[in-house]
């Protein structure tokens, strides 16, 4: 291909994307967007973000103690599918191996706390950041290269892969018994004097809180950016996006590489949390367990896949507590809803909240 045409192409993508970032008023996860800022039109995103914000700092403060502990699942995983849903609902490739980064998170935590008594939870953050990044790069060089099934197997089998590494390396990583993780200082305070459910309830709570907003954060301007509406270009017309000059591959990568960093960091931050890593954490059901979170909240909408792992990680915790056979009736659950409501539980808030809006709005319009 010539450079001129490259440069044609070049051009054009960049009219194609002013043209929808300043033109029509366009939707996406739950908000309303005209000529690239929020129409003032509420929504059920906008309403469950601020009633999430208001919660969220109220919860240690009128939740028990155990509940607070437990949302911390919630952020963990939470920053993870932030992550995995930028593959999913962006890009167009689903990954059953992304246990692998969360693995690569917690083993760190572990190693740095554990093993060379490192306690800086800034650091062990940056450090899992960077690995899974770069084991993201290197094993996205060859993923990114198919689509569809043979994408999602290929990250199935990377994930085992590590997951049999794992098991086997009995010296380095504990084998099946794991790692132990120390609890670790946050912003250079040493806490360690405080009890560990006092610890998690409190400072860890807030510190997690806000490390989630800020992934958020993060994660919805790149989806608004350039680099976002590209992914979405490559996804619905990959043909096109390519003539109009966007690397298919390279962009699937650099969003691979951004998931992977996400779900590292989801991982370091959920280690101090469990006090114990183990293979089990990489295991392909994990990642099968992150799958059923994005499709439950509805991964079509930003906010969906955040919402799904809240609902699943205390509906799991409520069930378990009766019955050894919680993926039974989560099966049956994921069944029903993949039939009833594809767009799942913020497909349904849309739905309700229309309906509610639609007599409100015809009466005012007349």
């Amino acid at each position: 291909m010539s450079d001129s045409h490259w440069s044609i192409g070049n051009e054009a993508s960049r009219s194609l994307w002013g043209d929808i970032v300043k033109g029509a008023a366009w939707e996406q996860g739950g908000f309303h967007w005209e000529g690239g800022r929020p129409s003032g039109r509420s929504s059920p995103g906008v309403l469950l973000g601020i009633g999430f914000l208001l919660a969220a700092v109220l919860w240690p403060f009128v939740g028990k103690e155990y509940q607070v502990y437990l949302s911390l699942s919630f952020f963990s995983y939470s920053i993870a599918l932030l992550g995995l849903n930028l593959l999913f609902n962006y890009t167009g490739l689903i990954s059953f191996g992304h246990a692998l980064f969360i693995g690569i998170g917690g083993y760190t935590a572990a190693f740095m706390t554990h093993k060379y008594s490192i306690l800086s939870m800034e650091l062990i953050i940056v450090v899992a950041v960077v690995l899974s990044g770069i084991v993201a790069f290197l094993t996205g060089l060859i993923c990114v290269r198919y689509i569809k099934i043979y994408f999602a197997m290929l990250t199935l089998a990377f994930g085992m892969l590590f997951h049999s590494f794992l098991m086997k390396t009995y010296g380095l990583t504990g084998g099946d018994e794991g790692m132990r993780v120390t609890q670790p200082k946050l912003l250079g305070m040493d806490l360690s004097q405080m009890d560990k459910m006092s610890f998690f309830s409190g400072p860890y709570y807030f510190y997690s809180l806000v490390l989630f907003l800020a992934a958020a954060f993060l994660m919805w301007r790149i989806v608004h950016s350039h680099f976002g509406l590209s992914l979405q270009a490559i996804r619905d017309n990959p043909d096109k996006a390519e003539y109009l000059g966007v690397s298919i591959r390279r962009y699937r990568l650099y969003a691979f590489v951004i998931s992977g960093c996400f779900a590292g960091l989801g991982g370091a931050l959920m280690a101090p949390v469990t006090g114990h890593m183990d293979p089990a954490m990489v295991f392909w059901t994990h990642s099968g367990d992150m799958v059923f979170m994005t499709l439950l909240g509805g991964f079509s909408n930003f906010f969906g896949p955040m919402l799904g792992s809240l609902v699943f990680i205390f509906l799991r915790d409520a069930v378990s507590s009766f019955t050894e056979y919680w993926r039974f009736i989560f099966g049956a659950l994921l069944a029903a809803l993949v039939i009833l409501a594809p767009g799942g539980l913020m497909g349904l808030l849309g739905k309700a909240w229309s309906s509610a809006a639609g007599p409100g709005s015809k009466e005012q319009a007349a």
